[in-house]
C-alpha cells in the first residue's frame, strides 16, 4: 500500500532482458534504506527489490507488467518516481494507492499558467475506467486530484514543487504514463457493468 507521494527520483542503470522478464537496476538516494524483499513503487508499479549493490538496486518487472505499464519503454538514464510502501500507523498525506496499474495513458496536452501546470491525459475505454472531477488519479505513481474529467480523458493540476520532484518536468505531448484509478471509482464501475 501506497500514498502517492512521491519519495524520490531514481535514475535507470541498468536494464536486463531474461525470457520475459525485464529486471531494472536503478541508482537512487533510498537504495541504502532498501533492503531485498521489499516493496517499492517505480511510476507507481509496484515491484519487489531482488538485490542491493551499492546505491544500486534491482528489481523484476514480468511480462505483464511490461505489457500493461510503460516500464518496458525504460531507458538507460531515464528517472523513475519512487516511493517506498507506507507505514501503519503514520499519516496519510496522499490517496490510498495499492501500486497495481491498471492501464496506460497519454499526454495530450500540457499547458503553463501561472508558476503552475495543466496537463491533459487520455485513456482507452477497453476497462471501463472513470475519472470524476475533484477524486483521486494516480500518474506513474503520483497521487493527485481530478481537476476536469471528461470521456476518456481527466487533467490535473501541478505545482512547482511536484512539477520539480517528479517525472512531470519531462512529460510533453505524446508521453506514456501509468494509470492506476480510484480504488472505490473501480468498485462502481464494476457493480454498474454486471
Amino acid at each position: 500500500m501506497f500514498t502517492g507521494i512521491i519519495e524520490s527520483l531514481g535514475v535507470v542503470h541498468q536494464l536486463d532482458q531474461e525470457g520475459g522478464n525485464l529486471h531494472i537496476s536503478i541508482n537512487s538516494a533510498i537504495t541504502p534504506a532498501l533492503k531485498i524483499d521489499q516493496s517499492v513503487a517505480h511510476n507507481g508499479v509496484c515491484l519487489t527489490v531482488v538485490s542491493i549493490s551499492g546505491d544500486t538496486y534491482t528489481v523484476t518487472a514480468i511480462e505483464e507488467t511490461l505489457q500493461k505499464t510503460n516500464l518496458g519503454e525504460l531507458q538507460v538514464g531515464d528517472k523513475i518516481n519512487l516511493e517506498r510502501a507506507m507505514i501503519l500507523g503514520s499519516r496519510l498525506d496522499g490517496h490510498i494507492v495499492q501500486g497495481h496499474v491498471d492501464q496506460t495513458g497519454k499526454c495530450i496536452a500540457v499547458v503553463e499558467k501561472d508558476g503552475s501546470w495543466f496537463f491533459t491525459f487520455e485513456y482507452g475505454t477497453a476497462h471501463n475506467n472513470v475519472t470524476i472531477e475533484k477524486g483521486s488519479i494516480t500518474i506513474d505513481g503520483v497521487s493527485l486530484t481530478v481537476v476536469n474529467s471528461g470521456k476518456n480523458t481527466f487533467s490535473v493540476a501541478i505545482i512547482p514543487y511536484t512539477y520539480e520532484h517528479t517525472r512531470f518536468n519531462t512529460y510533453k505531448v505524446g508521453s506514456a504514463v501509468n494509470l492506476e484509478f480510484d480504488v472505490i471509482g473501480k468498485y462502481v464501475a464494476r457493480l454498474m457493468h454486471l
